[in-house]
């Protein structure tokens, strides 16, 4: 399917590159994985080696050294081709927070081998059964003794904890009760599981309506050097901070490249398709929802480079990030609605892909954040309405 005419005019050559990789990638390939709930491991390994997955590590660390606009141009194109960056988005924007608070120590330890693909990166230890979305609220300890910390607690929705080498794992350092703030006492890790799973470190898989590779993860007396802290004891959730937004807008990203995938599906088999003498897409009940999903995309997709534009420069863009998230996710599952609704029973039909590719959007409606939980803070912080949560 040719999806040219969807494309944004930034980045053509890396929109090509990804476009060129995964064509060796096609349907089949996703449909064999999703029914037997396996990891893309050639995938993730084809992006890796092509430098990919490493576009936003500095030069000097083996990486390209370039901004969150290409890291979305990437991940919107994978998801525009049909393939899934789910399995590896977490690396780019975990990236975020070593490199912006990470020691130079940590920096030359981790980053070169994550460019080369030799450690993976791709676990993401934040959420909780009990605390949610609610991050302060967290219950998971890591105790200072003597040359280590000894994390103990549980962590969910950890996605790729099985693929990955190191987690990023944000746990309580302070007592809540003991912290001037919520938000203080909170600190930053970077944990290497190869020494401790299977040990003090359990993961177990969560298996989903999709093939996300999501887990829970068990920490029981995991001793951690104190090197692997990063920044400064007790501000770790303002360092992730940074790394959540960076998550926000490539997941908008990738939920632009979804709608982008439905639309020019939808479309061609519009015009394609015959009932009554006709093409069905000659019918405006078939033709306008489509057009209006296209319009949504191109909007959120605007909202999408606002927030990545924001995050270069260095500028507060948690409110962009939030919107360009909500908004691309809507965009996402009204083309998936249309797509299916073009193609009626086919819609359905696990060969022609979209019933598996609506399963994969609609997690966003939900993941990282919920939509009712950004305009809770769109309510607040923005308008100025009292708080609702």
């Amino acid at each position: 399917m040719d999806l040219s005419p969807y494309d944004s005019e930034d980045f053509p050559e890396i929109r090509e590159g990804v476009r060129r990789l995964c064509a060796r990638f096609p349907g089949e390939y996703w449909r064999r994985l999703d029914a037997a709930r396996e990891y893309p491991s050639e995938f993730v390994a084809a992006l890796t080696a092509a430098g990919w997955l490493s576009v936003l590590i500095p030069e000097e660390y083996g990486g390209s050294g370039l901004g969150l606009s290409a890291a979305a141009a990437v991940l919107e194109t994978i998801q525009a081709e049909g393939c899934n960056g789910g399995a590896c988005h977490a690396q780019m924007y975990i990236m975020g927070t070593i490199q912006r608070h990470g020691s130079d120590d940590q920096k030359r330890a981790y980053l070169p081998r994550i460019a080369s693909g030799e450690l993976r990166l791709q676990a993401f230890g934040v959420t909780e059964p009990a605390s949610g979305t609610d991050t302060t609220a967290l219950r998971t300890t890591a105790v200072r003794d003597g040359d280590h910390y000894v994390v103990n607690g549980q962590k969910i929705w950890t996605s790729r904890a099985e693929h990955s080498d190191l987690m990023l794992l944000l746990a309580r350092t302070t007592p809540r009760e003991d912290a001037a703030k919520k938000t203080e006492g909170l600190s930053t890790f970077i944990v290497d599981m190869r020494e401790v799973v299977g040990t003090s470190l359990t993961i177990r898989p969560i298996r989903t309506m999709m093939n996300h590779a999501s887990t829970e993860v068990f920490f029981d007396d995991v001793r951690i050097p104190a090197s692997a802290l990063v920044g400064e004891e007790g501000k770790g959730f303002r360092y992730i901070l940074s790394g959540m937004n960076a998550e926000r807008t490539l997941i908008a990203a990738e939920c632009v490249g979804d709608a982008k995938w439905f639309i020019g599906k939808a479309a061609a088999y519009a015009g394609e398709r015959q009932v009554f003498g006709r093409a069905i897409g000659a019918n405006q009940g078939v033709s306008f929802p489509i057009a209006r999903a296209y319009a949504n995309m191109r909007a959120a997709e605007l909202m999408v480079h606002e927030a990545a534009r924001l995050y270069e420069a260095g500028k507060p863009m948690g409110t962009e990030a939030n919107m360009a998230k909500m908004l691309a996710a809507d965009a996402s599952v009204e083309a998936g609605n249309a797509c299916i609704q073009t193609h009626g029973g086919f819609g359905f039909a696990e060969e022609y892909d979209i019933e598996r590719k609506f399963r994969e959007t609609r997690l966003y409606q939900v993941a990282p954040i919920s939509t009712n939980l950004i305009l809770a803070y769109l309510a607040e912080h923005v308008l100025g309405m009292p708080r609702s949560y």
